[in-house]
């Protein structure tokens, strides 16, 4: 028995509930599935989970997504994972420049 299929039996109400979820997220609604597929890829590379990420790649394949589509699916992930980070960088530079009027922690 593999890893996933162990894991489902012994935390089946979890496991399952999960599994439901992604049947009725990645399906075909007024986003089609491959559409859903591809969003589900750019979160996965932004989050930085590899082994969702190359599932979520398989699938779309499977659903037809380009090689093209792909591609503009990093693009975007890119893009975002650096504004993301300049958006926080300026954050907390701004946090730093006055540190002294704060006082806060989130380590109390």
């Amino acid at each position: 028995m593999g890893d996933f299929e162990l894991w489902r039996k012994t935390f089946p109400e979890v496991s399952g509930a999960v599994m439901r979820m992604r049947n009725k997220s990645f399906s075909d609604g007024a986003i089609p599935a491959k559409y859903k597929v591809l969003m589900a890829l750019l979160v996965s590379v932004m989050e930085k989970c590899k082994p969702c990420a190359q599932s979520y790649y398989r699938k779309a394949l499977e659903l037809g997504a380009t090689d093209e589509e792909i591609k503009e699916v990093f693009e975007v992930a890119i893009t975002m994972g650096a504004c993301i980070s300049e958006t926080w960088a300026r954050e907390v530079w701004k946090y730093g420049r006055n540190i002294e009027n704060q006082g806060e922690s989130c380590c109390k």
